[in-house]
């Protein structure tokens, strides 16, 4: 009997600890955010600018080679532009960074996690996530490709949302060619 006893209790303890250190969720994959590249696009009336900004943390998560889910996080202090140079550069910069556009003093990073992943393809998914921009979450619906340890997608994000009002018709009127469109497009090359 008690050897009984000690067998139940040495296959409980057993079970315990391997319950306790085996991720149910599957494999957390942390994205290497130095060899990743986040591109952003602006579109206005008279024309576009685009530039990059940084991963600060990320992750994606797989159920064998199936992905199941994914968080960002982005510094929001790493906008810059790659279409201009010098003083213009600089000008647009520093006005993204403003509280005209992204407020990034008072919110220093913006963030993404997945609520849904569907797969549509044999590499593709269809992903559901909340975004949050400026301390103000939406959803947000993207397709996403991963093959090998690389992922790509591409977002549009509506920044009317997120209060980012500077230029945008959806506040203004009469801004004639001064109008910038309230969709930016974001393309993301991510290596985990």
């Amino acid at each position: 009997m008690k050897n009984s006893i000690k067998n139940i209790t040495a296959i409980a303890l057993v079970a315990f600890m391997t319950f306790s250190f085996t991720t149910i969720k599957g494999d957390k994959k942390e994205i290497k955010v130095a060899e990743s590249k986040v591109v952003w696009k602006g579109y206005k009336v008279t024309g576009a600018h685009d530039g990059l900004i940084s991963i600060k943390s990320g992750h994606l998560n797989f159920d064998q080679d199936k992905l199941i889910g994914g968080a960002f996080i982005i510094d929001m202090s790493t906008i810059t532009v790659t279409d201009l140079e010098g003083e213009y550069k600089g000008k647009l910069e520093g006005h993204l960074k403003s509280d005209d556009f992204f407020g990034v003093e008072k919110f220093p990073t913006a963030s993404l996690k997945f609520t849904k992943v569907k797969p549509t393809g044999k590499n593709s998914y269809e992903v559901i996530g909340d975004i949050t921009i400026k301390g103000k979450t939406e959803s947000i619906t993207f397709e996403l490709s991963v093959y090998g340890n690389k992922a790509n997608a591409a977002l549009k994000i509506d920044r009317s949302k997120f209060d980012v009002r500077y230029g945008s018709t959806s506040f203004f009127d009469d801004l004639k060619d001064k109008a910038i469109y309230d969709e930016f497009d974001i393309i993301a090359d991510l290596q985990f």
